[in-house]
């Protein structure tokens, strides 16, 4: 990260941009384990949990589609992977929009979050666009440029109508449509979650940062290592849910940054309950629930003990997935549909 900055300030921000990705390439290799959290503080509920790997994902019927397309808008055209599974007549079609990291593609996504074999089972659409390299040379969303955060520009206007055209098309109740990512992916997720919180009824960000974070490459690279604060968006909290994921042994995005995502996103939190301790998956993590006066969650934050950047339950055979910890691609879609 200290050459990316180097580089930037000398003006070759391609070079810092293939700096970032080198450095996210080594930050993908296994990190040591953590010891345990004090066992003691273990909530009695959280101790009726699985103990090993996370459960397999559900089996993916042989009558689903994976299908590619492309989508074209006033802010540009973007290939796409669309999972369609049956049809199920007694729930609600639903659309989880999945946005990948840098370097990644959606069949790599796909792969690693095993997300298709849990739309399967939820009745729900999964789609993956994919980052044109002319976009972007590493294949990273824009979340660090100004001219990519806001609601009627850039790509959150083209995420989100293409999202709209595919619910169109599909008959998706437009209650159940959600968004989730990994690193570039997440902080995407974060700002369509800020953007249009009429569309997406709830948001999960794992490895990634809050909206507002970084308005230039200079500013993303001081966010990425925890030396910025989000800027206000000035206007109210959105009201979108939000779950979010991260490893504290994270050397690419630091952990501070989940704190960030959680404290200013989501609906307003009156309160707070922390479940310390939890095994899943064969590492510890730490669950806060930010509840609301009506004492429903509103945020989700899991901090996963010695997970560093990369998806939390995952499947290894797709690039930054970790096979440890809680399977956050199950315990986004419970949490997605909880209400």
């Amino acid at each position: 990260m200290k050459n990316a900055t180097a580089l930037t300030r000398a003006g070759d921000l391609q070079a810092a941009m293939a700096a970032i990705t080198e450095a996210l390439e080594r930050s993908a290799a296994p990190v040591r384990p953590s010891p345990p959290l004090d066992d003691a503080v273990i909530d009695v509920e959280a101790r009726v949990i699985e103990e090993g790997m996370p459960a397999a994902a559900p089996e993916v019927s042989a009558n689903s589609q994976f299908v590619s397309g492309h989508y074209t808008h006033r802010a540009g055209v973007r290939d796409y992977r669309l999972f369609i599974p049956p049809a199920q007549a007694d729930k609600p079609r639903a659309l989880v929009l999945m946005l990948h990291g840098c370097t990644q593609n959606p069949d790599d996504f796909a792969k690693g979050t095993r997300m298709n074999a849990l739309g399967a089972e939820y009745n729900a659409l999964v789609l993956y666009p994919a980052q044109a390299r002319q976009a972007n040379a590493q294949g990273c969303w824009n979340w660090f440029k100004h001219n990519h955060q806001g609601r009627n520009r850039g790509e959150p206007a083209l995420l989100t109508a293409m999202v709209q055209h595919i619910a169109a098309s599909h008959g998706v109740d437009a209650k159940h449509i959600f968004v989730a990512g990994l690193s570039a992916g997440g902080a995407m997720a974060a700002i369509l979650a800020d953007t249009h919180p009429d569309v997406f009824a709830a948001a999960g960000v794992h490895s990634g940062l809050a909206a507002g974070a970084a308005r230039d490459l200079p500013g993303a690279l001081a966010a990425m290592q925890g030396r910025s604060s989000p800027t206000p968006s000035g206007k109210a909290k959105s009201g979108v849910r939000m779950i979010v994921f991260h490893g504290d042994a994270d050397a690419t995005v630091h952990p501070s940054n989940a704190d960030q995502v959680a404290a200013t996103h989501g609906c307003t939190a009156v309160s707070v309950d922390e479940q310390q301790g939890l095994q899943r998956g064969g590492r510890f993590c730490r669950r806060r629930l930010h509840k609301d006066a009506q004492g429903q969650v509103v945020t989700e934050q899991w901090l996963v003990r010695g997970a560093g950047h990369a998806w939390s339950g995952g499947d290894p055979s797709g690039s930054y997935a970790d096979a440890r910890g809680p399977d956050a691609s199950a315990e986004m879609m419970r949490f997605f549909f909880e209400r």
